[in-house]
């Protein structure tokens, strides 16, 4: 169905009942977020909300998470049942176990953020040598990402490791003297440090060639628009896909239910946070290195994209 056959429908109504080969969605969807001051855990609660509503045989609940490697695991292991995860964390779980693992879609690409005072000493990447540095909570994909970033670049740091919002927090009080996260677009725990801690992001230009040779395709430049943070100017940062992952065993019609979700909900997610709105069905189908699952091409062919 176009988008602007869906617009006319009142209220998502179309999303009632969702079925595949007559089959309605039913089950438990246990959703692995992230920490509450970033993008998954709002996104994932926003999918929640709209399964009570217009999937009404579906029980949605949000697992607050340190994000990316954990909720891959939670996944493997059945604690969730479906996960929002960078694209490279997957890289390594489908080459020790292949097959496991299905996408559902490629939602949007995170932007990893190295993130200092504004008036302090550190002014490039380099300038991390031998500082006490957060690389995220463990378990984390900006953990992963970080390391790597930091090993491409020849830097040893003292390191920390503190979720978003502990980093947040770290650096106000001088704990650390710089934090990395990778998340979408604004990350609202930053927001809210920059309106009344001046920040810089550092440039992250250089690493990204190198990331590419060693690991793979999965990291892309990008750029922080200076309106994204207060204070901030337009800063390149190193971009990563992110996917919404299950089982290969979530049946077809679970997954149908969702991968529908998403795309005939993506007005109402976006009011939860503007990353939703950048969800985009050419792009969608693009999850290497993991196979899609059989419910969301099923939902794909029906859209012809």
């Amino acid at each position: 169905m176009r988008r602007r056959a869906l617009l006319a429908l009142p209220a998502l109504a179309v999303l009632a009942g969702c079925e595949s080969d007559g089959a309605e969605a039913t089950g438990e969807l246990r959703i692995a977020t992230g920490s509450p001051g970033a993008v998954y855990y709002r996104y994932g609660s926003a999918i929640a909300e709209l399964c009570k509503k217009y999937l009404p045989n579906v029980h949605a609940s949000v697992l607050t998470t340190a994000a990316s490697e954990i909720n891959v695991q939670n996944i493997l292991k059945d604690i969730a049942d479906v996960a929002f995860t960078q694209a490279d964390v997957t890289d390594s779980h489908e080459k020790e176990e292949p097959g496991q693992l299905a996408a559902l879609a490629r939602l949007y690409d995170d932007h990893i953020h190295v993130v200092v005072a504004a008036q302090g000493p550190i002014a490039q990447l380099h300038d991390l040598q031998g500082r006490r540095v957060s690389v995220g909570g463990e378990g984390s994909g900006t953990a992963i990402t970080a390391r790597r970033v930091l090993d491409v670049s020849s830097i040893e740091v003292r390191e920390a490791k503190y979720s978003l919002d502990d980093s947040v927090k770290a650096l106000r009080t001088g704990d650390v003297e710089a934090f990395f996260f990778s998340g979408g677009l604004p990350v609202s725990a930053i927001a809210d440090l920059a309106r009344d801690f001046p920040i810089r992001l550092l440039n992250l230009a250089e690493p990204v060639k190198a990331l590419r040779a060693r690991w793979g395709d999965y990291y892309a430049e990008r750029v922080v628009p200076a309106s994204t943070y207060t204070g901030i100017t337009a800063t390149v940062a190193i971009g990563i896909a992110n996917y919404l992952v299950v089982r290969m065993t979530m049946s077809e019609p679970l997954a149908y239910g969702v991968t529908r979700l998403l795309f005939e909900g993506r007005d109402e997610l976006a009011k939860a946070h503007q990353a939703a709105a950048r969800l985009n069905i050419r792009s969608a189908i693009s999850t290497p290195p993991l196979a899609l699952h059989p419910g969301a091409i099923r939902y794909y062919r029906a859209q012809k994209p």
